[in-house]
């Protein structure tokens, strides 16, 4: 067969398959076929048995049941795992994996010196109960929920208190908060509470998706259905692992998920309407009305004589109501939340193609049909607790996917990669799970921990799998079977992300900031970038030079202007849910690392902390320098052209520069 025609067979076979696969989801609303309710993901959880070897070498290195089910599969494969990484490479690796800092030297030395058999599991212990912890880990989940601090877009307006919710999920994560509580918070903290201000902010969650003004008005239809669509979206993407939204103008084309389930999900949230909740006494509140009052009428009449105004009178009628808005006081404190508001409920239809304007029949509130039995009644009328209501159904042991997807999260961000490498994706178009037993097993030691989340952490961190060598003596062979490491016969590699990497420049250079928690910080950046925003007022740097050099998690996070340095390290983009952070390697990468502002400045803070910490001391300099930043002594090789550069009577800060550019510095082993 010649290339033309193998290609045209390819594509035919793959038309075939898509024909295939639309055929099974057009079966009659709420009826799924048998192949559909098949999907793995859909299956009732399994209780397996954990493998047992005979092998002595095999016992032993076994510590706990996450490495029985691993090796198993590494031995069907003919592959064996790599052998224990060192003691440096091992406490390096779980600092940055749980609090995404370098460990200091003197915490390294503490552990080299450890000998008792309790030793890791006290780094471990110590690591979980440090206040970094939940800022690396509510980062992840920050990733996840598309947190963002303004509304994307055009006018990309600031979010007046979003950043209460990133401290929330901080907090949570610290507390080791259960998942099941967690979730509930977020999707309903506001119906559980609504006098509990950590729970109101929990809430917010609904808000946190991009939003489009038009014109200043929100209430208009269109509006009201984007703002519905990113409520529903992210509980398929980040709760379910599944592709909801696929299913917001048609039946799914892959997964068992009808046009009808979309909306009927979407039904939970037909009550729900955003609230800011004043924090500033009535005292305050009465001044600012006072001021606004005359300003918010003009807002008013402004609004109403743009209704079915177009072209020019309609720009000029916009930027007055712009003006306008502009002249009101700044905004009072207040939590960023939602409410219900029962007398403003959105009547839910199925939407011919996902068009507000084009409805057809209505649906009520219901889960996931495939989930369901065949003929699972439908809901006519809006519960009292809506979102409560979605959130008991998600948290409920019998839901097969949730467990699984928060168990999976937690792998993908320990090991690199998850089980099933696309955390927001278990339906037919992601990827299967490589260890379905052993992910079942964990889904199931979750729920039966009560949903916490730090003991599966230390089952993992204990496991012989996590602290396998980089380094294999069979890499040649494994690397020819299992190129991509899915059946983890070694450690994988990876680079700092990009918060990790800024946050280690502050570290290693001594000017990190530990505050924690509050509003966020804005640094300067290029005026060039402010000049692109629609108002670059909205860049106010922070004024204390102190706290821009605070932890990466604590910078305002805005959609329409990304930290350059952050965007060249593949930070996400804030749009939509970022399952995984991609990990790129390009040339504006070391440009950003020799000369970015923020790299020039770090390497001149750590010459001179290396100048008062080593006096001196060349062969010090060097020592305390690859102590630093790459936690073990530098080479015999590396020593020598470090000495041998300093000895020639070269800069200093041009020595730390090159140091902050190691590979060794970069990635963790």
């Amino acid at each position: 067969m010649n290339m033309r025609s193998s290609r045209f067979a390819a594509l035919l076979s793959a038309l075939l398959v898509f024909h295939a696969v639309a055929e099974e989801t057009t079966a009659p609303l709420g009826t799924y076929t048998a192949v559909e309710r098949r999907h793995w993901a859909f299956q009732k959880r399994s209780t397996p048995d954990i493998p047992a070897f005979s092998d002595p070498a095999d016992q032993a290195w076994v510590k706990n049941p996450v490495d029985a089910f691993v090796l198993a599969r590494l031995k069907k494969a003919g592959l064996r795992p790599a052998p224990e990484a060192d003691r440096r490479t091992l406490i390096r690796r779980v600092t940055f994996t749980l609090i995404g800092l370098p460990p200091t030297p003197e915490e390294v030395d503490a552990f080299l010196k450890d000998t008792s058999p309790q030793a890791w599991e006290k780094v471990i212990d110590r690591l979980l109960a440090s206040p970094h912890y939940g800022e690396r880990w509510g980062q992840h989940w920050l990733d996840v929920v598309r947190f963002a601090e303004s509304d994307g877009f055009e006018y990309d307006t600031h979010r007046n208190g979003a950043w209460r919710f990133r401290d929330y999920a901080i907090q949570s994560f610290n507390a080791d908060k259960p998942y099941d509580k967690f979730l509930m918070e977020q999707l309903a903290g506001d119906e559980i509470a609504p006098k509990e201000e950590p729970l109101r902010i929990a809430s917010g969650l609904q808000r946190m998706g991009p939003l489009r003004k038009n014109a200043g008005n929100q209430e208009v239809a269109s509006s009201r259905n984007e703002v519905l669509t990113e409520m529903t979206n992210v509980v398929g993407a980040a709760f379910l692992g599944v592709t909801l939204g696929c299913a917001r103008c048609h039946d799914h084309k892959f997964d068992p998920i009808r046009q009808a389930d979309y909306y009927r999900i979407q039904s939970y949230f037909s009550a729900t309407h955003e609230k800011d909740i004043p924090l500033a006494p009535e005292a305050e509140q009465a001044a600012w009305e006072a001021k606004a009052k005359s300003i918010q009428e003009e807002i008013k009449t402004l609004k109403a004589e743009l209704r079915g105004k177009v072209g020019d009178e309609r720009l000029a009628l916009e930027k007055k109501l712009e003006a306008a808005t502009d002249r009101l006081p700044a905004p009072l404190p207040a939590l960023y939340s939602v409410e219900n508001d029962f007398k403003r409920v959105s009547p839910i239809h199925l939407l011919n193609r996902g068009e507000y304007n084009q409805p057809k029949e209505k649906v009520g509130a219901r889960p996931l049909g495939v989930l369901l039995p065949d003929g699972a009644p439908e809901r006519t009328a809006l519960p009292e607790n809506p979102r409560t209501k979605l959130a008991e159904w998600l948290i409920d042991p019998e839901n097969p996917l949730t467990a699984r997807v928060l168990a999976n999260r937690i792998w993908h961000w320990q090991f690199g990669r998850g089980l099933v490498a696309t955390p927001n994706d278990f339906g037919k178009m992601g990827l299967r799970p490589t260890h379905p037993e052993l992910l079942d097993y964990l889904a199931n030691q979750l729920i039966a921990g009560g949903w916490r989340m730090k003991p599966l952490h230390r089952l993992l961190l204990t496991s012989s799998t996590w602290r396998q060598s980089f380094e294999s003596p069979v890499a040649a062979q494994a690397t020819a079977a299992d190129p991509e490491n899915k059946l983890l016969w070694h450690w994988s590699r990876r680079r700092l992300e990009a918060e990790e990497l800024r946050d280690s420049l502050l570290a290693v250079s001594g000017k990190l900031n530990p505050k924690a928690g509050g509003p966020s910080i804005i640094v300067p950046v290029d005026p060039e970038l402010v000049n692109f925003l629609y108002k670059p007022s909205q860049w106010a740097i922070t004024p204390n030079a102190t706290e821009h050099d605070r932890r990466s998690v604590y910078l305002m996070a805005k959609r329409n202007l990304r930290l350059p340095m952050m965007e060249t390290f593949d930070a996400p983009d804030l749009q939509i849910s970022c399952a995984r952070r991609e990990s790129s390697t390009h040339a504006p990468q070391a440009l950003e690392l020799t000369n970015g502002d923020l790299a020039s400045r770090m390497a001149t803070a750590l010459a001179q902390r290396l100048t008062a910490e080593a006096k001196g001391d060349r062969a010090k300099v060097v020592e305390r320098a690859w102590l630093l930043a790459t936690s073990r002594p530098p080479s015999t090789k590396e020593r020598a052209l470090a000495l041998q550069y300093l000895n020639e009577g070269q800069p200093l800060r041009e020595f730390a520069l090159a140091v902050l550019n190691l590979n060794a510095f970069l990635y963790v082993d």
